[in-house]
């Protein structure tokens, strides 16, 4: 089975669906799926490199919409050499490209990766009316679509409440990450060798992008609150600051007296961003919005607990699971994440820790989400097939 999946962009910098969707390619083998992607990058960009299947990047991105007639032009030439199409992003050029190409030809399905969240509607009222311009070109793809595909149940029942119409085709499909590579030295000194101040220190350690809805100025102001009972305790916040946030952030900290406590590594990637991950004490994200958060599960997978906020939409499975501790996405609930974890005996954090990587096996692994994909396309296939 042939499988192109669409998608803006690849870059690393650009959030959790490319990091998500370089693991299920390598996920695809095992399952049967030959994939390629087409992405309107720079051919020549260095992180389409780390992808193990072909990558057809067009360039070509004039504007935040990206409109490409080189895109849609090699969509049009090359979708009928799939079995299916996976649109993974909404609000851009490229998905409405890939729908009008594989329309008649070919089933395509979409990942809307939490932008039909009712969050970004409370948010941005300004934006979501301009939204509304878009919406019924945005309404043509996801009606036509085959599935529309969620990553958690609640993540599916709330995109309803952002716009009319609302009629598609939703699919729940398991999502998380792939594998880790093995822990080893090298990552631990690869990590210090960016922040040596934290080398023998404990820390929590925050890896997103550094933008309002995650949360970064919560943390922030609750980690001022408990800084002093715990001094033995620092704080990372580490990830690409897209839209000038750090700065801002940076003066907060330096207003509450912890500057020299808080650490801005940057993005971070291989060997520095595993050794960050396995020598933090926990994870800690207490986002406003989190469509599934890939970097929970890639926390779990690196055996780390998660501090999250109940905006997270698995942060219910994360409960049940007891591998890690929710709270509402507030100052006072962010500084409850904070004290309760600080607090706990060393043998509840070790219990907590020692559950994760079994978790993450059984429950966000993305080899099942590479064979409910295969699955789906065969009984497209096969449904098509009958009805010819």
């Amino acid at each position: 089975m042939k499988i192109l999946h669409v998608i803006p962009t690849l870059s690393p910098s650009s959030g959790g669906p490319p990091e998500a969707l370089r693991h299920l390619t390598r996920a695809y083998p095992a399952v049967g799926i030959e994939a390629e992607i087409a992405s309107q990058d720079d051919p020549g960009a260095p992180f389409l490199q780390t992808f193990s299947v072909p990558v057809h990047a067009t360039g070509s991105r004039a504007s935040t919409y990206g409109y490409s007639g080189e895109l849609l032009t090699w969509l049009r030439a090359n979708a009928p050499r799939f079995d299916g199409i996976v649109i993974n992003s909404i609000w851009t050029f490229p998905s409405l490209a890939a729908a009008m190409a594989a329309r008649g030809q070919v089933p395509y399905v979409v990942f809307t990766h939490g932008m039909l969240d009712p969050w970004f509607k409370r948010t941005y009222p300004a934006k979501h009316l301009k939204k509304y311009l878009y919406w019924p070109a945005q309404y043509w793809v996801l009606r036509n679509a085959e599935r529309v595909m969620f990553t958690s149940t609640l993540e599916r029942d709330l995109a309803p409440e952002s716009f009319w119409p609302h009629n598609w085709k939703s699919f729940v499909v398991p999502y998380g990450t792939g594998e880790p590579p093995a822990g080893t030295q090298a990552q631990a000194e690869a990590w210090f060798a960016r922040v040596p101040a934290l080398r023998g220190r404990r820390y929590l350690l925050f890896l997103s992008r550094i933008h309002e809805k995650k949360g970064c100025d919560l943390l922030i102001d609750a980690f001022a609150r408990v800084a002093q009972k715990y001094p033995e305790v620092d704080l990372v916040i580490a990830g690409p600051d897209q839209v000038g946030l750090q700065a801002k952030l940076q003066k907060q900290a330096e207003e509450l007296g912890i500057a020299r406590r808080v650490h801005w590594p940057g993005l971070l990637t291989g060997d520095a961003k595993w050794g960050a991950m396995r020598n933090a004490d926990a994870f800690i994200l207490p986002s406003h919005q989190e469509n599934f958060g890939v970097v929970v599960a890639e926390s779990l997978a690196a055996g780390r607990p998660v501090l999250i906020s109940n905006q997270v939409n698995i942060w219910r499975e994360i409960e049940q699971e007891g591998v890690g501790l929710v709270a509402p996405d507030t100052l006072a609930g962010t500084e409850q994440l904070l004290s309760r974890w600080l607090e706990l005996a060393e043998a509840e954090r070790s219990a907590m820790t020692a559950r994760t990587t079994e978790v993450f096996r059984r429950r966000y692994s993305m080899r099942s989400c590479a064979e409910a994909i295969q699955g789906l396309f065969e009984s497209l296939t096969h449904k098509s097939l009958t009805h010819k």
